[in-house]
């Protein structure tokens, strides 16, 4: 069995997961570990998570229990190993159980057996080929708020486009460093422009948890701020996300899945050409993994 191991926020989870159903679509038996969100792990966390899938309808989750994790990693993942045991791998690394993600994109991921998948998995290479499917099972439960029906009727009727703003917790001092000055104003800017180049009578729905920031910077007609879905009503914006018929993504996991989930044909999705500052954008790669993405530097350039 491949077991993935399902943390961070829904679009790491939702990532996770997609990586498990693909592993299933090639036939290998498949299944998700959810320990991460255990009480006693979440205590120790900066930024505690909450596991969301299971708000979503549709999704087709083995989970597996600790019991057959620690069988198959001989003690749970994180849990300090023995001496004997590490000696006992070093002299048969076929014993490696577990794998880690250490790189954008492992297809060799894809060919494991009996191991325990550790990452984010973010590539939309791993699972693009089951996207439509994966639409199909992703599903949100029907809205509680009339705010967001209408909206979605209006993102129907008008030439809609989703812009993710993130800013919040992206310039703690614990997260600027990482993910800072990638989604610049240059990077939105050039993102408005190819958006509105091809579709002059775009209309703008802007996400973010900085109201204050957006409604002072972007003023016009065009441009709409939904700002009404919080705490555990946030996973909303991304089914709004995902009814708009274009996509401008911050370097968020969150907005790539409610680009991800729109199913409008002919549809635009821009990301920033990083995700982190510890990425190097080698430009060809970016648009092999990243296929039918528009990739834009921090400096506002189309690579």
């Amino acid at each position: 069995m491949v077991i993935v191991r399902v943390m961070g926020g829904l679009g790491n989870q939702l990532q996770q997961y997609a990586l498990y159903r693909k592993i299933e679509a090639l036939g290998q038996e498949a299944g998700l570990d959810l320990s991460w969100f255990d009480r006693d792990i979440q205590e120790n966390m900066q930024a505690p998570r909450e596991l969301e899938l299971n708000r979503l309808e549709g999704l087709s989750m083995k989970i597996v229990p600790p019991d057959q994790v620690r069988a198959l990693l001989g003690k749970r993942y994180g849990d300090r190993e023995s001496i004997f045991g590490k000696v006992k791998r070093k002299c048969n690394p076929s014993m490696m159980r577990v794998f880690e993600e250490t790189d954008m994109y492992h297809p060799e991921v894809l060919r494991q057996q009996n191991r325990y998948l550790v990452g984010y998995w973010a590539c939309e290479a791993y699972y693009a080929d089951i996207l439509e499917r994966l639409r199909e099972e992703i599903r949100f439960p029907e809205s509680p708020d009339s705010r967001n029906r209408e909206a979605v009727e209006e993102m129907e009727e008008s030439e809609s486009v989703s812009m993710h703003i993130r800013r919040g917790d992206y310039l703690d001092a614990a997260n600027i460093e990482m993910f800072g000055n990638i989604c610049t104003e240059a990077y939105y800017d050039r993102a408005l422009r190819y958006v509105k180049e091809r579709y002059p009578k775009a209309v703008f729905y802007l996400f973010s948890d900085d109201s204050a920031y957006v409604r002072e910077r972007y003023q016009g007609q065009e441009y709409r701020i939904v700002d009404w879905n919080k705490g555990e009503n946030s996973y909303y914006d991304m089914m709004l996300m995902s009814h708009c018929r274009h996509n401008i993504c911050a370097n968020s996991t969150f907005s790539f899945w409610g680009a991800r989930l729109n199913s409008h044909g002919e549809k635009i999705m821009i990301r920033p050409s990083i995700h982190k500052n510890t990425q190097v954008c080698v430009p060809q790669r970016m648009k092999e993994l990243w296929a039918g993405w528009t990739l834009i530097s921090p400096e506002g350039v189309c690579i």
